[in-house]
Parts: structure tokens; sequence; C-alpha cells
């Protein structure tokens, strides 16, 4: 079953508790609560704080939106015990992490390695408190093409590595129906919003193209959710507007199931 949400960076001005009662208003049911401003990495006191006045809004934790990018060890890098323990207080049943930081382009076959090996490093961890790994689904990774996410994937071979997806920018509805099919072994949630080349656009322009998507993730056994992000001009009105119709998408798509 999908069930509907919001990434909390889509509104990094708002406050936690803004984001919350935005969401409780627009009748979606999740957040992805990220970890660069409404729950940074290490802050275990507001990370509890955060799953608390979610829980009480009758709302829940559909991730946590993590900034870990697999097998890179730069000056910057979130250490992953930081991140877990995060997670662990926040309440969330998957950690959202980057297949690294280069694009498939760019990585031989020694960069690949070592991003698996990574994953499943850490794949082993989060099991351990009942928490999984979903890669990010995004340019400037291992998961920029269709294929290079499925070879990651394969590579990883680990029952708690998971992947998100997203519509790729400028792809064609039929490439991008195979790129979901592709990865649909691995599916956890979808991050929803339509741009035409890099223009935000409002969804009800793309809700045909979207609800075929979402057809393709509700006929997968599991729950997921569909969590809206990139809302045209960050505007709170907008997202009212795109909740709606998320919501009516995913209603046709439990519809159509029974």
């Amino acid at each position: 079953m999908i069930h509907t949400g919001l990434v909390s960076v889509t509104f990094r001005q708002l406050a936690a508790e803004e984001i919350i009662a935005l969401v409780k208003k627009a009748g979606l049911s999740g957040i992805e609560w990220g970890g660069d401003i409404h729950v940074p990495h290490g802050d275990l006191e507001r990370a509890g704080a955060v799953k608390e006045m979610t829980l009480k809004a009758g709302l829940k934790v559909a991730a946590y939106g993590s900034y870990y990018r697999l097998a890179d060890r730069g000056p910057d890098t979130v250490p992953f015990d930081r991140v877990l323990e995060t997670a662990i207080c926040l309440g969330a049943p998957t950690i959202r992490v980057w297949a690294g930081n280069r694009g498939s382009a760019e990585a031989d076959d020694n960069w690949r390695e070592q991003v698996a090996n990574d994953a499943r490093t850490i794949a082993e961890l989060a099991a351990k408190e009942g928490i999984s790994i979903s890669l990010e689904y995004h340019a400037r990774t291992l998961t920029d093409t269709t294929e290079s996410a499925y070879r990651l994937l394969r590579d990883i071979d680990h029952p708690n590595v998971r992947t998100l997806w997203q519509p790729p920018v400028g792809q064609s509805v039929s490439d991008n129906i195979t790129s979901l099919q592709k990865v649909s072994p691995w599916l956890t949630n979808l991050h929803v919003y339509y741009w035409l080349e890099r223009d935000r656009r409002p969804l009800s322009e793309g809700e045909g193209d979207w609800l075929r998507y979402l057809q393709e993730a509700a006929a997968l056994p599991g729950d997921r959710y569909a969590l809206l992000e990139f809302v045209k001009d960050d505007a709170t009105s907008q997202f009212m507007e795109d909740a709606k119709h998320l919501t009516a998408m995913v209603a046709k798509c439990r519809a159509s199931s029974v």
C-alpha cells in the first residue's frame, strides 16, 4: 500500500512544528525528516522531540534523510554511527544515504567496490536496530542511471539495502517506468515532484505521468511512501494543491487494486 507524505527539506525555512502542522492540514500521513536542518545528525535530544511531536500529531516518521555518502571519507564526512543513533531516537524505519560522491561515468570498478562494501557494512549495523538503508536515487552518484543503480544494488547484494526512486530530470515517461521497474525489487519510498527540465511545475501538470508511476509502485508487495518534494516556488499554498492531487492519485491506485 502507498501512503502519502512530505520530505521535510522541501521547506527548510520552516520549523519542524510548522511542517508537522502543514502535513496534518494537508491530510498526508508521514514525513521524511532531513538530517541537515530539522533533525541534525547527532542531536539526539532534538530527534526524540521531533519523533514525539510527529506521533502526537497522528503522523508517522517515514524515513530519516541523512547526508551520509557511501565510501566518502573526506573532512566533511558524517560518521554513520552518529546518523544511526539519530535515526534510532527519531524512530525512523529507514535511513536515506547517498551512493557515493561520483557519477557513474567517473567511477571505476575499485570505487564501485568501495561503495558496495560500505553499504554492506552500514546495513549490518542498521539491521541490528531494525532499520533499513535506502539509497538516494540521484545525479552525480552511482544511482544516476538505471543500469548503474541496478548494478550497484546487485553488487551490494544485502537484504537490508533498498533504494528510493524519483524520476530523473529530462527522461521520458517510458524510460522512467523502465527505471522504476528495474529497481522495483528494492523499492522503498518515492520522492514525488514534477519538473520540466529544471523548471518546477505544479504536480497537477504531471498527474498523468505520476499516476502511471504510482500504479507501478502500488502493484508491488509491502508498504511505502510517496513523499512530496521540490514544490514550485517553495510555496506552502502550492504544497497544499500538490498534496490534494497526490492524495487523489493514491486513492485511485488503492481503488484499482481492490
